[in-house]
């Protein structure tokens, strides 16, 4: 990305563009608050001579670098206008900066100024951290988790490692049996599997240590691959039930049959179903897309910081596919996540990721953006298998 630098005033010049752009000046900050750095120098891009308005287009519309995804793009401090040295001229919240590529430059002399792009999270000690209250907070963090089936005592999960911030989408793909799905289980407290070792933390607390029932609560959803049938009871009674159950956690009053009805009854236009469909009763004789439907409903009536979707798109016509996904997305806000666990690129293209993480033998192996599936669906997993 050459650039040529005529005077400071013109690097001022470029500040005070990218700041307007973003509506969030920022210009008395002098200095990046400490941050912990996982990765770095993922990569650059380069620009034509002058083209300062492509150079911010880019920047302010880029998905990704390298194929490494980007988080919103937000000015948080602006640097003296001096190349004297390599300190960055402008920096970002996702720590996305312009650094001169040479020691000294001087006016009339042209500087190259590189885009380079790390991961990093603001240390909470850091005298800025007023200042990014409006950053995405971590949801759910996963560090080095290991699990066994507990009949058997064979290995599944050996180190994950996860983190999901608040408004981002994550899909999780792999071949069959390298532990996409015993990863959502584990994260809910299923029975069937025990942790080793690890820990996973879900809004600052202490996720292992909660009931499978007390995850619910806390704002975890699950939606299982093969949902199961409960003869005898009427999707609306389990779904109001459930819900009640949540306002007495906090210390709300419950509501009646017909309060509930008028609280639900908007929900069944959000995933295309008719009234009658609460009188049946919860699975029983349903189609493999109705009981997807029915999942997201129950996600839409109880609401989720974080909803864990284990292959949604399974056994689903394009129609069912499009129904399902459009309800996902009308529930999506700044505030709240998902987790998907998904076979095929299809289900990407209509709900789209923030990541999508690869698993191979219990871990995560690589992490990127929508390319990775495209990678995938045309070369298979041999094209991207990690060592």
């Amino acid at each position: 990305m050459a650039m040529t630098i005529d005077d400071s005033k013109k690097i001022l010049t470029i500040t005070t563009k990218v700041l307007e752009k973003s509506h969030e000046p920022e210009a008395g900050v002098s200095r990046l608050s400490p941050t912990t750095t996982y990765d770095s120098d993922l990569g650059s891009e380069k620009f034509d001579e002058d083209d300062e308005d492509e150079m911010l287009d880019l920047l302010f519309d880029k998905k990704s670098l390298n194929g490494f995804p980007l988080i919103k793009l937000v000015p948080m401090a602006v640097f003296s206008p001096s190349c004297s040295s390599t300190s960055p001229l402008l920096s970002f919240k996702n720590n996305i900066s312009f650094f001169p590529s040479h020691r000294r430059c001087f006016p009339g002399v042209r500087c190259t100024f590189t885009v380079k792009a790390t991961v990093s999270v603001e240390s909470p000690s850091s005298s800025a951290t007023d200042r990014c209250d409006d950053s995405p907070k971590v949801l759910l963090e996963v560090r080095d988790l290991c699990a066994v089936i507990v009949e058997s005592k064979q290995q599944i999960l050996n180190g994950v490692n996860l983190t999901v911030r608040q408004g981002e989408v994550h899909a999780v793909m792999g071949k069959n049996g390298s532990g996409k799905s015993t990863f959502a289980k584990v994260l809910v407290g299923h029975p069937d599997y025990e942790i080793t070792g690890g820990t996973v933390s879900f809004k600052g607390e202490n996720l292992l240590e909660m009931e499978p029932e007390e995850r619910s609560l806390a704002g975890l959803f699950m939606s299982f691959q093969s949902p199961v049938a409960i003869p005898g009871v009427s999707n609306i009674d389990f779904l109001n039930m459930a819900y009640n159950a949540q306002r007495r956690k906090l210390g709300l009053p419950e509501l009646g049959p017909i309060e509930f009805y008028g609280y639900i009854a908007p929900k069944l236009e959000l995933v295309n179903m008719k009234i009658d469909f609460l009188n049946r009763n919860v699975n029983e004789g349903f189609s493999g897309g109705e009981r997807k439907r029915n999942e997201i409903l129950q996600l839409a009536v109880l609401g989720a910081d974080l909803a864990i979707l284990d292959e949604i798109d399974s056994g689903l016509d394009v129609d069912a596919l499009r129904d399902v996904a459009k309800a996902v997305n009308g529930l999506l806000s700044p505030k709240n996540s998902v987790l998907m666990i998904t076979h095929y690129l299809r289900l990407l293209e209509f709900i789209k990721p923030t990541y999508i993480h690869i698993m191979e033998k219990g871990r995560i192996v690589k992490t990127g953006d929508i390319s990775i599936a495209k990678v995938l669906e045309k070369e298979g997993y041999k094209a991207i298998s990690g060592p």
